[in-house]
């Protein structure tokens, strides 16, 4: 049980924490600002990792600290901070990233006067996954002015502004120089060690974060084909079912556009992530700005416009494909939704006419039924009749006939009761007929 410095119970642990509290509260410190002193040379690596590669670059920076005598990294902990000789080390993983920062004293007077520590063996660590970012930042006292420290960058596209409320400068033109690098500079006047190295660590975080946000250009440029066919496909079916009257044809469109409703929501599952944290890491980007405080500084571009000029359009072609993306996913639906309508409705007229030809064979075969039964009785009535003649010819011809009869008279005079007698039989079987489908529907 936590107590205080009297020996007393904690307030806090008098009650039943959430399980997630302790991790929260430690997020908030789990990447400290830490103080740096110019002149100092930075080198800063970025590389995407996903699960896999992350647990194996843990295990790979445990190596590392091992064979320089220093105990690994503790528990899940994402940040690590240690010294090797002359350098200092800071090792960050992130969701998707994972980023290695070397820096030192050491021979940092000059700006990058030392342009490949990896290639002159000054620095050494394995890759954790691929590379995205690899900058190099200098930071120096201010001394000569901004022209002499503008020629190290490329004219065209270098950004120059004042930052930390006018206590440092930034420069760069995010170029990629013969090493692999962009190059960063930042002059400071006398801001302190802890002010530079908030600085530098945002600085930093902006060439990383507005790298990661254009991670969604290339998917989007990537998948532009595949939307291009998608919406020819889709206004040939809306031209196909503005012209088809066939059912036939109907269910094939259907089917058609179906496999095009499937195809459009993966390829929407597929870019979603990348397009959303394009716009989260340009979020970050935009607050990092805003947290170095940049102001304009004589002629010269703000990394503000040039994100403007740069950045922005390109996290605007990303929203533009996933807002097309959305239209043919809805242009699909109302398709799909016309075509089941008209299917429904030409099942429909079928279901009608056929239930008319029904109607019309009921019909039939109810006047079928009543010739059939009338033809029944005037046979039961001549073989009755037949039946008759012949029994009466015997009551005759034995003298029994009364009157002066004769066979065939008598049979004549019974042709009424024979008649109704065949009549009355039909009717019955009719009735127990009837009453036998009833039954079986019943049952």
């Amino acid at each position: 049980m936590e107590r205080d410095h009297e020996g007393r119970p904690s307030a806090a642990s008098r009650f039943e924490e959430h399980e997630a509290r302790a991790a929260i509260l430690a997020e908030l410190h789990a990447r400290p600002f830490l103080p740096i002193e110019a002149p100092q040379r930075i080198y800063h690596f970025a590389f995407a990792t996903n699960e896999e590669e992350a647990r194996a670059d843990r295990a790979a920076l445990a190596g590392l600290l091992r064979s320089h005598m220093l105990p690994p990294p503790t528990g899940d902990a994402k940040f690590q901070r240690l010294t090797i000789g002359d350098w200092r080390l800071r090792w960050e993983q992130h969701t998707e990233f994972t980023t290695y920062t070397w820096s030192t004293q050491k021979d940092a007077g000059e700006p990058f006067a030392h342009p490949d520590p990896l290639g002159a063996g000054e620095i050494a660590f394995p890759s954790p996954g691929r590379l995205i970012v690899a900058t190099h930042l200098c930071a120096i006292e201010s001394g000569h002015s901004h022209e002499i420290y503008a020629q190290l960058f490329n004219s065209q596209s270098l950004c120059l502004v004042r930052a930390a409320k006018g206590g440092a400068h930034v420069l760069t033109d995010f170029a990629v120089d013969p090493f692999g690098f962009t190059r960063l500079l930042v002059k400071t006047n006398g801001i302190g060690a802890l002010e530079t190295g908030r600085l530098l660590q945002r600085v930093l975080e902006i060439e990383t974060y507005r790298t990661m946000a254009l991670l969604g250009l290339p998917e989007a440029r990537g998948a532009g084909a595949q939307l291009r066919a998608m919406e020819s496909e889709i206004s040939d079916i809306t031209h196909a079912l503005s012209q088809t009257q066939d059912m036939r044809t109907s269910r094939d469109l259907l089917k058609r556009s179906s496999d095009l409703l499937a195809k459009s929501e993966a390829l929407s599952t597929r870019t979603a992530f990348r397009f959303g944290a394009s716009r989260a890491y340009q979020a970050i980007v935009k607050n990092r700005l805003a947290l170095i405080q940049e102001a304009k500084e004589s002629h010269y571009t703000t990394i503000s416009a040039f994100f403007s000029a740069r950045l922005d359009p390109a996290i605007e072609t990303c929203n533009a494909f996933e807002a097309r993306q959305g239209r043919l996913a809805a242009q699909v639906e109302r398709a799909v939704d016309l075509m089941r309508t008209g299917i429904t409705f030409e099942l429909e007229q079928q279901n009608r006419d056929l239930l008319d030809d029904m109607n019309r064979r009921a019909r039939l075969q109810m006047r079928l039924q009543k010739l059939v039964g009338g033809l029944s009785i005037a046979a039961l009535s001549y073989y009755v009749a037949g039946l008759s003649l012949y029994f009466f010819k015997g009551v005759k011809d034995a003298g029994f006939l009364p009157f002066g009869f004769t066979g065939e008279e008598a049979a004549a005079a019974a042709m009424p009761f024979v008649i109704f007698g065949a009549w009355a039989f039909w009717q019955r079987v009719k009735r127990l007929s009837a009453k036998a489908q009833e039954e079986e529907r019943v049952s």
